[in-house]
């Protein structure tokens, strides 16, 4: 019987990169794969988008119900309700986009070890799913905001820029959660904690005024979070153009490059993690 030998890992041949076969093929299997999860789960359903749209509204319904009628949390805030909803939906998809792609390639583990393909179509086709619940909840909450007394302007235009930057944030941290996860298990459960953590320390459910009037240090500190810097500046853009800017709670726009820095190097490190496991994703599951 032949000597089994260990073959050093610089030296195994390895699998399929994040971007194996070009982008045309990334982005033509991204589309694919999300068009096609993003019907199967409305598939059977009477209602459809109907009970993925209630999922915000009815956060949004208990929430408001306790922090703006019971304990008068942004009372003075023009348009809080719109605010708020808008808060949730941003923060309830970046929460859901991330929270599935950290198992994301683990639960495919059968298309991953048998198929060629590029890896990064796995965490991309998730947060692009995600994408299309976005846009149709923005919408709403442009109705909503426009119900609420809020007059269309000329902010609303920036509404792209917004989905695109907080896409982009999310998908940095969801290439680099699913990547960590087919190493360390403990991840899923570490970001269910944090997540958490994270939904109180963003000003989703108050304004970041009744934080920088007692202590401006450290509402200049919850602006580093790139969640909270889009937060404000869509509230200044498409809800509020009387409200504070991002740059107004940092206290100056070069302090934009903060939340801006953290932003793209997210997506950076994700990317690069993620294309630096790729190629023993499969032999590791």
């Amino acid at each position: 019987m032949a000597a089994t030998t260990n073959v050093p890992e610089s030296q195994r041949i390895g699998g399929p990169s994040a971007l194996s076969g070009g982008w045309s093929r990334f982005f033509h299997l991204t589309w694919t794969l999300a068009v096609h999860e993003f019907k199967l789960r409305f598939f059977g359903s009477v209602l459809g988008y109907f009970w993925q749209l209630m999922r915000p509204l009815l956060l949004f319904g208990v929430l408001y119900l306790i922090f703006a009628v019971i304990l008068k949390v942004g009372a003075g805030t023009k348009y809080f309700s719109a605010v708020l909803l808008f808060n949730i939906v941003i923060y309830t998809f970046y929460a859901e986009a991330t929270t599935a792609s950290v198992r994301a390639v683990v639960d495919r583990e059968s298309i991953v070890r048998k198929i060629r393909f590029p890896r990064l179509v796995i965490p991309a086709s998730v947060v692009l799913t995600g994408t299309f619940n976005l846009v149709l909840n923005t919408l709403v909450v442009l109705v909503f905001a426009a119900a609420s007394g809020v007059t269309p302007h000329w902010g609303w235009l920036f509404m792209p820029l917004i989905l695109a930057m907080l896409a982009a944030f999310t998908l940095g941290t969801a290439m680099l959660l699913s990547a960590l996860f087919v190493r360390f298990r403990d991840i899923q459960p570490i970001w269910e904690v944090l997540l958490q953590a994270l939904f109180y320390a963003t000003p989703i459910l108050y304004p970041i005024e009744t934080v920088q009037d007692k202590l401006p240090k450290l509402a200049s500190a919850m602006m580093a979070n790139p969640l909270a810097t889009l937060m404000e500046q869509s509230r200044h853009w498409i809800i509020d153009p009387t409200a504070p800017t991002a740059a107004d709670v940092l206290g100056s726009v070069p302090r934009l490059l903060v939340p801006v820095g953290i932003l793209v190097g997210v997506v950076v490190l994700g990317f690069w993690y993620f294309n630096r496991e790729a190629p023993r994703i499969a032999e590791r599951l």
